[in-house]
Order: C-alpha cells, then structure tokens, then sequence
C-alpha cells in the first residue's frame, strides 16, 4: 500500500529549479576596516527579480554566522525568483581576531546596517562581476531579512530606533531603498523588559524603539524561543517588532519554533535545539511567498502558502495581520 503524503509535505518538498551562487565577491568600503564580502544567489532564469538583503546572526558557529551561513533559506528564496545578497558582517565570528578589539565590537550594530546601504549602492559593480545578472535585478523592489541579531539590523534598516550610548544621540538608519522586511527571531522592546542575565552585556538594547519601525514586514516567531538571556517575558518578546511597530506588520508564530526554527542557520547544525526540516521548509516558503507577493500583489502565492501550511490539524504555524 504507497505511504500517505499530506499536502504540506508535497508543499514543502518540491522539485526547485536550479540556482547559482557566487562568493565571495569582495566590494572595497573606504573607512570599513575589512573589505566588505558578500555571497550572491540568484535563480538561473527569469527577469525583474526582487532583491533580498539577508542579514546574518551573531550565533557562535564559525561559519554559518556568516555569508556562508542561512543556505536553507537562500536557496529556496532564489529558487522562488529572488536575488538573494548575504554580506559578511564584521560581527562574523570567522574575522574576530582580524578585527580586534575595536570599541564597537563585538556587535558592529552600525556597521552591519551600513553594510545593506552600501550593497545597494554598488550593485552596478555586483552585476558585473556576476554578468549572468546584467539586466534581470529590479532594483525598484528590495527587501531586508535577518534572523536574531540579523534581525536587529533588519529592524534598524526598517525605522526602528536607538540611542547611541557614546554620544547619547537618537540614531536614525531607516533605508527607504528597502521598502520590505522579514524579521526572524528579532529583537523585541527595549527599556524595563529588557532586564535578562546577559542584558547588561548589550546596552544598546535597551534603548530600541520599534514604534517607528514604519516599513511594511513579516514579524517571524517562535512559540518556544525563550531568550531568558536577554529578557523574562518569554517567546512574546520576539512578536514586539508586530505589537509595538505601526502597521501594516504581518506575525507568523510558528509552533514550537525555537531560536533557530528548526535549523534555518545550515542543515544539520549542531546549535539547533528544534532540529525539524519540515520547520525548516516551512519559514522559508511562507516567507518567500510574503514577499512574492508583498511586491506583486496579483502574485497568489501568500494566500495559498497560508492556506497549505497554516490551517488544519497538521498547521506549521499560525498567522495574523494588522
């Protein structure tokens, strides 16, 4: 008798078109203390293909906080018509001891949200030295997602706000470049409940604003993920960026969802505390499929991935709007 498959695991599991990757390509930032490298994926067909900016974690795995990391989701992100752009932030634990003790290290909040910028204004220079792309990128639609600290970048790319503890000045690096985000594991409210025993190693936290994060976003979050280093208020605090941001904001809670949602980081990491490739496929589809249709609005592709993977008894997650 052939085995039942249900219509999530045909969903979930299809056969992707190919894609092609390209790494490192080593842009030159004046003031930047390493050059800026970044890993570009990319669909093998197809035109006017929206930009994901993917910002990566501060995890302690030498390679997949990186550019070399997050391949579950850049590879089907392109397979779905994306250009994906993943830099090496000089948070990466792989150039720690290249760019020593700086005073805005470890986190480089700054610099990483830098990093996006000035990857939009060079990709005149990215498309050449990949020529496959020459005339296919739509530079009128990009997107920012990160995930943890990825997702603190992404946030200040979007609006939100901090204060910078050296100058005691409100710090303003909305992109209006980026015009969609995704937020995956990110960070929530700062001030009070911010109070976890690791909270003091990251002042900078405490002072983030999401009230005026105003760029439309997917808020992605873990029924499971309890960061009790940096705050008692449980998973909730990961849902803040959709509670606390003004709209329109859209919150996919995916059930039982830990930080790394089931090893969105690489296959197989041995950091991953919910290992679950059915976890795995599931944010990276319905998160394409926002944005597929977040910039095509004639694109079904949000409706049917909602309909497939977060209703009925075997839903992966639950999703609401506002």
């Amino acid at each position: 008798m052939p085995e039942w498959t249900s219509v999530a695991d045909t969903y979930l599991h299809p056969s992707a078109p190919p894609v092609m990757s390209v790494s490192p390509i080593t842009l030159t930032v004046p003031g930047r203390p390493l050059d800026l490298e970044i890993r570009v994926s990319a669909p093998m067909t197809g035109t006017d293909l929206p930009v994901i900016l993917l910002s990566h974690g501060h995890g302690g795995a030498y390679g997949l906080s990186s550019l070399d990391g997050y391949l579950p989701l850049a590879k089907v992100w392109a397979a779905h018509g994306f250009v994906v752009i993943q830099p090496n932030h000089l948070s990466a634990p792989r150039l720690k001891h290249l760019v020593g003790d700086r005073p805005e290290a470890p986190l480089f909040w700054r610099s990483r949200a830098e990093d996006m910028s000035h990857i939009l204004d060079r990709l005149d220079e990215i498309e050449r030295v990949v020529p496959q792309l020459v005339g296919r990128v739509d530079r009128t639609k990009v997107a920012v997602a990160g995930h943890s600290l990825g997702g603190f970048t992404a946030e200040l790319l979007l609006g939100a706000r901090i204060t910078d503890l050296d100058t005691d000045e409100e710090v303003n690096l909305l992109e209006p470049r980026i015009t969609q985000g995704v937020l995956i594991g990110a960070t929530g409210r700062g001030g009070d409940a911010f109070d976890g025993f690791a909270a003091p190693q990251v002042p900078i936290f405490r002072t983030m604003d999401l009230t005026t994060m105003t760029t439309p976003a997917l808020v992605v979050a873990g029924d499971k993920d309890d960061s009790r280093h940096w705050t008692t208020m449980g998973p909730d605090w990961h849902a803040d960026p959709y509670h606390l941001a003004p709209a329109p904001k859209t919150l996919l809670t995916v059930f039982n969802g830990e930080h790394l949602f089931g090893g969105i980081q690489g296959h197989d990491s041995v950091e991953t505390s919910d290992e679950s490739p059915d976890r795995v496929a599931a944010v990276a589809e319905l998160t394409a499929a926002y944005l597929r249709t977040a910039f095509d609005p004639d694109n079904t592709a949000w409706q049917t991935a909602q309909d497939t993977l977060t209703t009925g008894p075997n839903a992966l997650g639950h999703i609401k709007s506002k």
